[in-house]
């Protein structure tokens, strides 16, 4: 099992689709949202997964042919 934390950027026509709900349902990963910030216009998402590494990069692979932007995130951006 890996894990991945990754921040996704929605354009403005993708916001209201359920893009994230897809991804744990077409992959064998485990999604968890650690932070968002979500408007009319714009979107963004920091999204832990875990699962097999190669579900993982598929899923990623997946939202980026959506027209998401996918970035990388080192370290925890949750503090508490």
């Amino acid at each position: 099992m890996a894990k991945q934390r990754v921040k996704f950027t929605f354009p403005q026509e993708l916001i209201t689709l359920p893009i994230i709900y897809e991804l744990g349902k077409q992959y064998n990963i485990v999604t968890n949202v650690r932070r968002a910030d979500v408007t009319d216009d714009r979107g963004w998402v920091v999204l832990e997964m875990d699962g097999p590494i190669e579900e993982i990069e598929q899923a990623l692979e997946w939202v980026a042919t959506k027209g998401v932007r996918v970035d990388p995130v080192q370290g925890d951006i949750v503090e508490g």
